[in-house]
C-alpha cells in the first residue's frame, strides 16, 4: 500500500477503538484495526479498484473519530461503517448488517435514504478488498 507522504493522521490508540466498537456495537477486524494504525486519514496512491465493470477511485481513508456521537448514523445506521471516501462523494463501508466479520461495500450516497443505505458488495472481508487495490 503507497500512500501519499506525511498524508496519515495520528494513529488511534487501543482505548480509542474499543469506545468505538462498544459504541457501534461491533467489533473491527483485526486487519481492519491494523490498516487504521498505520494509515488512518491519509491519501492512497494505490487507490484504485474494479467494481461492476467500473475502475473506482479512492480518494482518502477516513479517520477514527474521538468522539463517534458526532457521527450522523441516520445516514447509514451504526451498521455501515464507511471508512474511505471514493471519487463523486461515495463511501467505502465494512457492512456489519449480514455478518460478524464485515463485508466491503460501495454506499451509494445520492440514491440512498435515512437508515436505508444502498450499497453494493465489494469484497467478502477488508483482506480481500486490500488485495484489490492498484496504481
Amino acid at each position: 500500500m503507497k500512500i501519499k507522504n506525511g498524508s496519515e493522521l495520528q494513529s488511534p490508540n487501543d482505548e480509542l477503538i474499543e469506545s468505538f466498537e462498544e459504541y457501534c456495537e461491533i467489533k473491527l477486524p483485526n486487519d481492519f484495526i491494523d490498516f487504521l494504525k498505520k494509515y488512518n486519514g491519509s491519501i492512497p496512491i494505490t487507490n484504485v479498484f474494479s467494481h461492476e465493470k467500473n475502475e473506482l477511485l479512492i480518494e482518502r481513508f477516513l479517520c477514527l473519530l474521538e468522539d463517534p456521537e458526532d457521527d450522523d448514523e441516520d445516514l447509514t445506521g451504526i451498521n455501515v461503517i464507511p471508512f474511505a471516501v471514493l471519487f463523486a462523494g461515495d463511501f467505502l463501508c465494512l457492512d456489519f448488517r449480514e455478518k460478524e466479520i464485515p463485508s466491503v461495500v460501495v454506499w451509494y450516497h445520492e440514491e440512498s435514504e435515512e437508515l436505508n443505505p444502498v450499497t453494493s458488495e465489494v469484497a467478502d472481508n477488508f483482506s480481500e478488498f486490500l488485495s484489490m487495490l492498484k496504481e
